[in-house]
């Protein structure tokens, strides 16, 4: 499935995000205390990617995430706001490459690069059912 250049380098997207409880390490599991837990982190950027591309995708498709490679450089606490922005950086068919970042209100809090795959939907839905009698109750 190609994306018909209906994505550019160069787009890109940005979203704001309040750091709650259920987003926190000590909530996860990923560490003990209340700060942006780093999956949280990625997901927020993930999320940012995603909403980016929907739009631009044709009809029946989505995308989904295949390597992310970020840092997480410092810690935001409960009830911070976190702004994350996510730019296009290559096309290559239906992988999109883009680089990531998250700000607070004080500094960069996250940065890296994230890859998406452009998929068919129903394509990938049947892939997936095949695998569920394989899978154990």
């Amino acid at each position: 499935m190609e994306t018909d250049n209906a994505i550019e380098v160069g787009m890109k997207g940005e979203q704001t995000f309040v750091v709650e409880e259920r987003f926190t390490a000590a909530h996860l599991g990923s560490g003990s205390l209340r700060v942006l837990a780093t999956p949280s982190m990625i997901g927020f950027m993930e999320r940012t990617a995603t909403e980016l591309l929907q739009p631009r995708l044709p009809p029946g498709a989505s995308s989904v995430g295949v390597h992310v490679d970020v840092h997480h450089l410092a810690a935001t606490p409960v009830g911070g706001k976190v702004r994350v922005t996510a730019e296009v950086t290559g096309v290559d068919g239906r992988r999109v490459d883009f680089k990531v970042e998250a700000w607070d209100e004080v500094e960069l809090v996250g940065q890296g690069v994230h890859q998406r795959v452009v998929i068919d939907v129903e394509r990938f839905l049947q892939r997936l059912e095949r695998k569920l009698p394989q899978v154990e109750p």
